[in-house]
């Protein structure tokens, strides 16, 4: 095993595939990298019975070592290395054609004049990577990216409440629906894609984290090959590959916590208001929430109390309805302006004990330039949709009485 790989394309896939893998592995082996050779392509692959990730790349062949040289741990065309380790060195190396190869127990690594020698880990040990279940659509890579980092937001972070720390994928014909919730917030995503099946109908709970780190990192194809089978979700972009084991769990009924209705409105530029909210919330850091009166024509936002220092301010604002006074945490509030990705944000009341209703408000003709988020045309055949295409609801924090 001994091949010529560019050094930018072999870091990059390094680095992706640790990414992936575990702080503190269970066994030595799952912390390492698996490099496979076939003719003039690596595989570059890890795997911990959760999440496995496989790149591949174009190599250069060199002179094949003598059949002894190649005996050990390495098994012919296959060698298993630190991950942490490969992927600090590969970052390090100088802009220069690396050369990698198997001389027995031991791995080397050259780059212009530098030079690393790595042990290999036993090959043998390595689990099998998990078959790519079968394909069942493509999606734009960008807009599957965005709507994951959408809802990933609202995704709880306690892994004893395993139900609430994943997004939910639902697939309903030429419509994808994503949705997370941590019981303070919800997150709801609607976008279209390409089925392979007309008629498909089916629903999945993914590992938050998991699943925005894979879709993030795979922005560079143009589609994205979603694929569902028994246990596993499959993401394919090109050259980069990687399934996630679903969570076994039911999730939250999330539609009916939804509002159908509302008593007041307010459209208010969002860098306007995320600015706002930050220097009001500068004295909340002992347990003060965000207070928000609605008014006639204006948002005023206050918190903190004369003892530990107080803040106010009045932001103009479109207001339709009756006056409200609500409190919000400030993080939650900041967490959905975040990542609405529009100029300006309705947010919809009903009462002071009510969740509140964030969405982007998309101006006509500029639906295409941000993701459809605000229009409800999102089927690629016309069909009516029915809700904004992203949805951010916020519980309310209580008043004092």
């Amino acid at each position: 095993m001994k091949f010529r790989v560019a050094r930018d394309d072999l870091a990059d896939a390094v680095a992706w595939v640790a990414k992936s893998l575990p702080a503190r592995p269970p066994v030595p082996v799952l912390g390492g990298i698996l490099l496979e050779v076939d003719g003039p392509t690596l595989t570059v692959a890890g795997f911990d019975y959760e999440v496995s990730t496989r790149a591949t790349l174009s190599v250069d062949s060199l002179d094949e070592l003598d059949s002894n040289e190649t005996a050990g741990t390495a098994a012919g065309n296959r060698v298993l290395v630190s991950g942490r380790l490969l992927a600090e060195i590969t970052r390090a190396l100088p802009a220069k054609p690396v050369d990698v190869a198997v001389n027995g127990p031991r791995v080397s690594i050259v780059a212009g004049s530098a030079r690393f020698t790595l042990p290999t880990m036993p090959v043998e040990d390595y689990p099998p990577l998990p078959q790519m279940p079968a394909a069942s659509g493509t999606v734009d890579s960008g807009e599957f990216a965005e709507a994951v980092a959408q809802t990933a937001i609202a995704a709880g972070r306690d892994d004893t409440l395993p139900m609430l720390t994943g997004i939910r994928v639902e697939i309903d014909g030429h419509r994808l629906t994503l949705a997370a919730t941590d019981r303070f917030r919800l997150a709801v995503r609607e976008l279209g894609w390409h089925p392979d099946q007309e008629n498909l109908s089916t629903a999945v709970l993914v590992p938050a984290r998991t699943l925005a780190d894979a879709a993030k990192t795979l922005g560079g194809a143009k589609e994205v090959t979603v694929a569902l089978g028994e246990g596993l979700l499959g993401l394919d972009a090109g050259d980069r590959r990687t399934t996630v084991r679903l969570l076994d769990v039911e999730f939250v009924k999330y539609r009916s916590l939804l509002p159908t209705s509302h008593t007041t409105t307010v459209e208010v530029p969002v860098a306007a208001l995320g600015e706002s909210i930050k220097r009001v919330a500068l004295v909340t850091d002992r347990g003060h929430h965000l207070r928000v009166q609605v008014g006639d024509g204006s948002l005023t936002l206050t918190a903190g109390g004369d003892d530990e220092g107080r803040a106010e301010e009045d932001l103009p604002a479109d207001v339709d309805g009756d006056e409200l006074l609500i409190a919000f945490n400030p993080t939650y509030l900041l967490d959905g302006l975040g990542v609405v990705h529009a100029d300006t944000v309705r947010l919809s009341f009903t009462t002071s004990a009510r969740p509140a209703l964030l969405v982007p408000v998309v101006p006509d003709g500029a639906d295409e330039a941000a993701g459809d988020q605000g229009s409800p045309d999102i089927d690629a055949d016309g069909v009516e949709a029915g809700p904004p295409a992203y949805r951010y609801l916020v519980m309310p924090a209580r008043l004092p009485g």
